[in-house]
């Protein structure tokens, strides 16, 4: 969920859900009044109290005045005797109201001596229609917060007597409403704020408590730790986030893990590889040193020999240097028009020679038109075509060694087939052969040697042309490798 969301329904929760407690909690507590007659005397939802105080007091005082009508019927002069109106005084004390006897304008009883001071001269006058309807009458009196409800009468004598019942309306319910809002609106407030708590922390605290934990994971490297996935919201595209940032810092350690064991399996195949050509030079110059080559054809072989060799480490050290302008990506390149009939025909010439010097047999053929041209790089194309015969060479197991190189059109580029009849590559392996510091267990061995990134080199190269490079093998018959580059096409007006 997004925390605009969140944040609306939260607001929208503090302003509804209260509200809607508090009207559960007075319904609830006006039937618990209503209910509870005995305790308030009441007959009458207690909203009447608000709506209608008059009707109140007259629920209230109902009882009283036809308890009295009752027994006036009986014995008219019932409210002359004060023990009785002692015990109707005591039985409505705890209504909060109180019964006051006026005899003509006189005081004749009173169940509260100091509040019926007050409102004495302000009860309302006889009324002989009230006696012969045997009606009552009420008078709310809002300065004083009463109801008075007023039934008349004659004394014994004939005097004019009126029975009162004074009943304070704003002290009915207070205290007891007082308590039980209070209690009501501490609940809901309390219940808002553990409900409106506790989704919060389990929406927003507790998903980035769980990042936290993550971050720290990630601090100490661990790089396995993950969060579970969560679809909605911020916190979720933060999950997501720490998750990418989470795979990508595995995706660089495991990178640089390789890159270091790379450069290990690199330093150890270049240390044996250079070591090899180093002790044979050492042996041949001591041959020469102590007089072993005696005569001048052997002299002239061991300076043949060790010239070999430090063109063998040459080579090695020229692919280093290859190899870490790949490494970094900065492999200088000076690309211009080749005409490919021209380019590939010297290239064949000059590794001619040294193929025939190893009993090996070149073939070449050319099938693309005299003028066709392709932008290249001069010396980095002649390096992927004596890296392919380099490896072809280093891999020749056939006492009658050949190599082919084809060169062939494939409408807007041309497609380069150097093929020879050595041992072949495994399938299992074939898939690799490209990768940096990759050597077939059948290449492991002290008179091949090989670093293992001249094919990854020329990998690079080729890409880096425009074009891209895949072989073919067979085990026993031999290798094919391909490289495709596109033709120069001059722009059409």
């Amino acid at each position: 969920m997004k925390f605009r969301t969140r944040l609306l329904i939260t607001f929208l929760t503090i302003i509804l859900l209260p509200l809607v407690l508090a009207v559960t909690a007075f319904l609830a507590i006006g039937y618990n009044l209503s209910s509870g007659k005995e305790e308030f005397g009441f007959r009458v939802s207690d909203y009447n109290v608000w709506i209608d105080p008059a009707q109140t007091s007259r629920t209230m005082t109902d009882e009283i005045f036809y308890k009295v009508k009752n027994e006036m019927a009986n014995n008219p002069y019932f409210l002359e005797d004060r023990n009785i109106l002692d015990s109707i005084s005591e039985g409505i004390e705890d209504k909060s109201s109180y019964i006051i006897i006026r005899k003509n304008h006189e005081l004749y009883y009173t169940g509260n001596q100091l509040a019926s001071a007050k409102i004495f001269d302000k009860l309302p006058d006889f009324d002989v229609e009230h006696i012969d309807s045997q009606m009552t009458q009420s008078i709310y009196y809002d300065d004083l917060g009463k109801i008075v409800r007023q039934m008349d009468f004659y004394f014994r004598d004939g005097s004019e007597g009126s029975f009162f019942v004074i009943t304070k309306v704003n002290s009915i319910l207070s205290r007891k409403l007082f308590i039980d809002m209070a209690i009501a609106i501490t609940i809901i407030l309390i219940f808002t704020g553990l409900f409106l708590t506790r989704w919060i922390s389990k929406g927003v605290f507790e998903p980035i408590k769980q990042l936290n934990i993550a971050m720290q994971n990630i601090a100490e490297g661990n790089l396995e730790y993950m969060l579970p996935d969560k679809n909605d919201g911020e916190i979720g595209e933060l999950y997501r986030n720490y998750e990418d940032m989470r795979l990508r810092l595995k995706e660089s350690a495991d990178e640089k893990i390789l890159a270091e064991k790379q450069n290990k399996e690199l330093v150890s195949n270049i240390s044996h590889d250079l070591k090899t050509p180093i002790t044979a030079i050492k042996g041949y110059v001591e041959g020469i040193m102590d007089g072993v080559a005696n005569t001048p054809e052997k002299v002239d072989k061991y300076i043949r020999t060790i010239y070999n060799k430090a063109n063998d480490m040459d080579r090695l050290i020229n692919e280093l240097t290859v190899y870490s302008g790949i490494d970094s990506n900065r492999i200088p390149y000076h690309f211009h028009k080749i005409n490919v009939s021209e380019y590939f025909g010297d290239c064949v010439e000059e590794v001619a020679l040294d193929l025939e010097s190893k009993s090996i047999k070149l073939n070449y053929s050319n099938l693309v038109s005299p003028d066709t041209v392709i932008i290249a790089d001069p010396e980095q194309m002649k390096r992927v075509i004596n890296n392919i015969i380099g490896n072809s060479v280093k891999y020749m197991d056939k006492q009658s060694g050949e190599i082919d190189i084809r060169i062939l059109d494939e409408i807007d580029s041309i497609r380069v087939e150097i093929e020879d009849n050595g041992k072949g590559i495994a399938a299992k392996d074939l898939p690799n052969i490209f990768e940096r510091f990759f050597r077939s267990d059948a290449s492991r061995n002290s008179a091949q040697g090989g670093s293992g990134i001249g094919l990854s080199i020329v990998k690079k190269i080729i890409e880096d042309h425009g074009g891209y490079i895949w072989a073919t093998s067979k085990e026993g018959e031999g290798t094919c490798m391909h490289f495709v580059v596109r033709k120069y096409q001059e722009a059409q007006d």
